[in-house]
């Protein structure tokens, strides 16, 4: 009866200290989207940063390529990728550590390059 009990205990403290998860996994992205000719550049300085899927919700958007400036000089981009069920942001990494991407720098590129540099 003494064991009985015990192991009944057990099995109830482990059910009350146990943690619930949900979360939902949409496997990988659909193969990126081939561009055949890239857009002019907007002038000197500027990377093109390759499209990419992104999760939203439960599905995929496609984010198009683009022309943008480095965080700094000397950065280079180190595109988003899916790894593990995992998705991992793109960003900027170089002598001064590593810079999350800010989209701001890609609109307005001509009054952002005269603020910037």
């Amino acid at each position: 009866m003494k064991h009985k009990l015990l192991l009944l205990t057990l099995l109830v403290s482990g059910v009350v200290f146990a943690q619930i998860s949900v979360g939902i996994r949409i496997g990988p992205p659909p193969p990126p989207r081939v561009v055949r000719v890239l857009p002019p550049t907007p002038g000197p300085g500027y990377v093109w940063v390759a499209g990419y899927w992104y999760p939203v919700g439960n599905h995929y958007k496609w984010h198009d390529g683009y022309w943008t400036r480095p965080a700094y000089a000397g950065a280079r981009w180190i595109a988003p990728r899916h790894e593990g069920g995992m998705f991992y942001q793109g960003y900027w990494e170089g002598e001064h550590g590593q810079v999350a991407h800010d989209h701001k720098w890609d609109r307005d590129h001509d009054k952002r390059d005269h603020d910037r540099h």
